[in-house]
């Protein structure tokens, strides 16, 4: 039997989802249809409060799409190729559970897209670097980078850095905003455990993670749509919080003043 390209497990609250193609984990179609199959899974598991992603290995956290195949496939099944990421790192943004991209080593192309759909970046210090560089090979970043990337850094950056290729540090990416933190791990395996343990700060009981996956949820939704637009979404998805366990009990230790102990319900 074949080892499987995407591998999910769960521990204490976390899932962690892990791509698994050594040595650069670079995606086909059979590894994004088990990617979207892991997302999926991790929606309707009770036992994932918060979503960890890595890549496989010490070097690289994914450096995107696997090369030799997009050069022995049609153009048709290229675009269906794109279209069906494009749906799976949807997926990623309009999952309600946080989900925490762990760079443990270079980030590139198509691994940055993915990196980017997460709603949190951190990366491993001095274990490689990152950007767009799709340019080279005569396209743009097309699982949804070009988009991304704009929404994340802004228009004039985003083109200056797709459009010379170039790659840069974390640091660098630490600076702009595209990353969250850099954290100064030993090795690939530690890193992954540290960020693992700074993900259940977002589990019961410290957190209401219904409310942190609403949270996303309506930023994620409201900053697509025009501002009337986005504040009913933001009513709407209050409403669904004013009706849980958890608002209940966030509201009671307040008035008893002592600390919450959320169930995620």
């Amino acid at each position: 039997m074949a080892e499987k390209l995407v591998n999910y497990t769960t521990e204490k609250g976390v899932a962690l989802i892990e791509l698994n193609d050594p040595p650069a984990n670079t995606y086909t179609y059979a590894m994004m249809r088990e990617l979207d199959e892991a997302i999926l899974t991790a929606r309707m598991d009770d036992d994932a409060s918060v979503i960890v992603l890595r890549g496989h290995g010490e070097k690289f956290f994914s450096a995107g799409a696997n090369i030799q195949m997009l050069t022995s496939v049609t153009p048709r099944f290229k675009y269906f190729f794109c279209l069906h990421a494009n749906e799976t790192l949807t997926r990623f943004e309009q999952t309600p559970k946080l989900i925490i991209a762990a760079l443990n080593g270079h980030t590139v192309g198509g691994g940055l897209e993915i990196a980017m759909a997460c709603d949190l970046r951190i990366a491993r210090k001095d274990s490689g670097r990152t950007g767009l560089p799709e340019v080279a090979l005569g396209v743009l970043p097309g699982t949804g980078g070009t988009q991304r990337l704009t929404r994340l850094l802004g228009k004039a950056r985003a083109i200056e850095l797709m459009a010379s290729g170039r790659t840069f540090s974390f640091e660098e990416a630490l600076d702009w905003g595209l990353i969250h933190d850099i954290y100064a791990s030993t090795d690939a395996d530690e890193f992954v455990q540290e960020v693992m343990d700074y993900a259940r700060q977002f589990c019961p009981p410290n957190k209401a993670s219904k409310a942190v996956g609403l949270i996303k949820r309506s930023v994620q939704s409201g900053g697509e749509v025009p501002f009337s637009e986005a504040l009913a979404i933001e009513r709407e998805l209050q409403q669904q919080l004013f009706q849980s366990e958890d608002a209940k009990e966030g509201l009671s230790a307040y008035v008893e003043r002592r600390v919450p102990l959320f169930k995620g319900a």
